[in-house]
């Protein structure tokens, strides 16, 4: 059983992320990049099933500039068999990436699909989904706990009101959520081991998928600064303020 795992390069949670003076975009220059949390949870979720029997071989898919390969080699490090590296310059939006991950998937034809649940820079959590469609076969989005048996995906997933469990017959897209597993520290043998495994490199026009843009960007703007908060002398006041200023109630 083959497991197809997509993982992007983002500004690492660690960082505070700035705009741009002219408001185009989020300024990335000289600025830490990494592995998608999310993403990382998947490949993790892949490497455990590979631990547990369930999958036989892992790869790991990204698209976008050069510096991914240093993600797709993260993965590579964590687990992963070898790696297919989609290489653009252009902005890719939610609906792209889906095309060409299917693209992927029609030549690798895996049984499981893992993403994470959305990127955090763009917060889309589209892809999954869009993926899912593309490809006409079942989804499990937003797993906390995912099980392979036979030829089926029992999953559960979060959802508002608490959890759902869906069994999907494979092959199937399952999405990460942040309490599917703790992904593993990843030792420096296994990083230099990552640098001999195979990196294949395709492009959008190899894959057929047009990445023009479909969305324009208006404006970027930072939040309003909180303003900070007022004590009061009783109830009455609170309520009052909540009432005539907040107008919450």
């Amino acid at each position: 059983m083959k497991a197809l795992v997509a993982v992007k390069r983002v500004v690492d949670y660690n960082v505070k992320v700035r705009v741009k003076a002219d408001g185009s975009d989020v300024d990335i220059g000289n600025v830490k990049m990494s592995m998608n949390p999310f993403d990382e949870i998947a490949v993790e979720e892949a490497v455990r099933l590979k631990e547990a029997g369930k999958v036989s071989e892992i790869v790991a898919v990204s698209l976008g500039e050069k510096k991914c390969e240093e993600t797709l080699r993260t993965a590579l490090a964590m687990g992963a068999d070898r790696a297919v590296h989609v290489e653009t310059d252009v902005k890719l939006e939610p609906l792209a990436v889906a095309k060409m991950l299917k693209a992927v998937a029609d030549k690798e034809q895996p049984q499981i699909l893992l993403l994470g649940k959305q990127a955090i820079d763009d917060d889309a959590n589209q892809t999954a989904q869009m993926l899912s469609a593309l490809l006409n076969i079942a989804q499990g989005t937003f797993a906390s706990k995912v099980e392979i048996e036979n030829d089926e995906a029992v999953v559960v997933r979060e959802i508002d009101g608490g959890e759902e469990t869906v069994a999907l017959k494979l092959p199937a897209v399952i999405s990460a959520d942040l309490r599917l597993n703790e992904p593993r520290f990843v030792k420096l043998p296994n990083i230099m081991a990552a640098k001999k495994k195979p990196l294949e490199k395709l492009t959008p026009d190899d894959l057929g998928v047009n990445t023009a843009a479909r969305l324009t960007v208006v404006k970027v703007l930072e939040p309003k600064a909180r303003q900070a908060g007022v004590k009061v002398a009783n109830a009455a006041e609170l309520v009052g303020k909540l009432k005539n200023e907040a107008k919450v109630i």
